[in-house]
């Protein structure tokens, strides 16, 4: 089962959801949207989850936002940084560790 959520809409309850994003049952679904985005869901938990996110706009946008900052992590991973960037970086962390060595503050 893939991550896509798709756009047939559901007639929903209003009253029985709080559209704040923020309600338990928006809590209890936020907290799935990493294991939705990778596929890591069982077939009905899945279902459960493309269910909320038809029915509930805020949901839907903090998983769109979600999978859309996880493409440009993965994008990003696969570029090398520049050498002069990385021997800096080294530098730097070279330098933070002496001063966790000798006892400093990093």
């Amino acid at each position: 089962m893939s991550g896509h959520v798709p756009h047939d809409h559901v007639p929903h309850d209003h009253a029985a959801h709080d559209h704040a994003g923020d309600g338990d049952d928006c809590v209890e679904f936020l907290d799935r949207i990493v294991y939705f985005i990778d596929n890591e869901l069982d077939e009905a938990d899945c279902a459960v989850v493309q269910v909320h996110l038809r029915e509930c706009g805020p949901c839907l946008e903090r998983y769109d936002l979600q999978r859309t900052v996880k493409a440009l992590v993965a994008r990003s991973c696969s570029e090398a940084a520049p050498d002069g960037l990385r021997e800096r970086v080294q530098v730097q962390l070279r330098a933070v560790r002496v001063q966790i060595t000798e006892g400093g503050n990093a």
